[in-house]
């Protein structure tokens, strides 16, 4: 059975009408799903790609955080406080990680088009993980200068931090609240986000030793100050890494499991057997699916097709499919053998 019924919407301007060909994995022609940018199939989705207010929004974080980067290096060396360089240490990646947000974003908005089929809307997902590798970079280097600093403790400027930590927290404030307006379902502007966040704890636990410094005079306060950020900084590295390396790998999205929603289509009237059964995720937001579909002889494919693809879309938000609808051939249904229709079925045979 012959189906291929692809819209290709603005995301790939340019490209050429939908076209029936024949299909190598199984020797006969694909069933390709309508899938359609410009209409309600792709309803709320910015498959990781942000708007220009997004842009606007991240830009004015940053030009924020660079300012104060100045600022907090120069009272950090004269204050002789390791968790105000922690800081500044910490907001330079902040701004790097503001800035790759940007880059990401300006390529992942590229169209698709020659032999990158998808255009560059991964690169915020490597944005991500470049973000997340960071901050772990950072911890292990911050928790080795804090260690070395309990052990031998320098005399630090309480009063110097304690009026430096404040403003990081306004600083940091005003720039989380920036970001928080713009498109945080990108794992790229998360992880923007993140950082920020981050750093707005890690003022505060400056803030913290610093009144505790000038109160006690108990200098190893600031040392302690920098382990928690590190701490900070190795959970938020670990999640960001986690999720990406998700992507990268071509795993499920988190809370979709594959077996499940195989079971869920082969329930569907006219199914016979879902088998190569994969969900990916290409970039945040932007779930994708295909499968070969087994309908029974004399069913309608199209009919059938269109039942997965409703189902898929109100059950799972998954809407970006491609579907090989074949009818199953009687003799093999005949001996409840279905699988014998592919020589090597990826993963799960489902079937009613």
């Amino acid at each position: 059975m012959t189906i291929r019924d692809h819209d290709h919407g603005p995301d790939a301007p340019g490209s050429a009408a939908p076209t029936r060909e024949p299909s190598a994995a199984h020797g006969r022609h694909d069933g390709h799903d309508g899938h359609d940018h410009g209409r309600s199939g792709h309803a709320g989705h910015s498959h990781g790609v942000a708007a220009d207010a997004d842009r606007r929004y991240l830009t004015a974080a940053l030009v924020l955080i660079g300012a104060f980067i100045v600022v907090e290096v120069t009272v950090g060396i004269l204050a002789s406080s390791l968790a105000l360089i922690t800081d500044a240490g910490h907001m330079v990646t902040d701004a790097f990680a503001i800035g790759l947000a940007l880059v990401a974003m300006r390529l992942a908005a590229r169209p698709a088009r020659g032999r990158w089929t998808y255009g560059f809307k991964r690169a915020e997902i490597l944005s991500a993980q470049i973000n997340g590798i960071t901050f772990l970079v950072l911890a292990a280097w911050f928790t080795y200068e804090a260690v070395r600093r309990l052990i031998s403790p320098p005399d630090v400027e309480g009063s110097l931090v304690i009026v430096t930590a404040a403003v990081g927290i306004v600083i940091n404030v005003i720039a989380a609240w920036l970001i928080s307006r713009a498109n945080r379902s990108s794992l790229n502007v998360e992880g923007a986000y993140q950082h920020i966040l981050n750093d707005l704890w890690a003022f505060i636990a400056t803030l913290i030793s610093g009144i505790v410094v000038l109160a006690t005079g108990f200098a190893r306060a600031d040392a302690i100050a920098s382990l928690i950020v590190a701490a900070l900084m190795l959970k938020s590295g670990i999640a960001l890494v986690r999720e990406s390396w998700r992507i990268f790998l071509e795993a499920a999205p988190a809370g979709i499991e594959p077996d499940v929603v195989g079971a869920d289509l082969a329930s569907v009237e006219g199914v016979t057997e879902i088998h190569d059964l994969h969900i990916w995720t290409i970039t945040s937001g932007f779930p994708a699916l295909s499968a070969h579909v087994l309908v029974e002889p004399g069913d309608d494919c199209h009919r059938v097709r269109d039942r997965l693809q409703e189902r898929l879309r109100e059950r799972y938000a998954i809407t970006h499919t491609t579907l090989q609808v074949d009818h199953a051939d009687p003799a093999v249904l005949a001996i409840g053998a279905t699988r014998g229709h592919c020589e090597d079925p990826h993963g799960t045979v489902h079937t009613p």
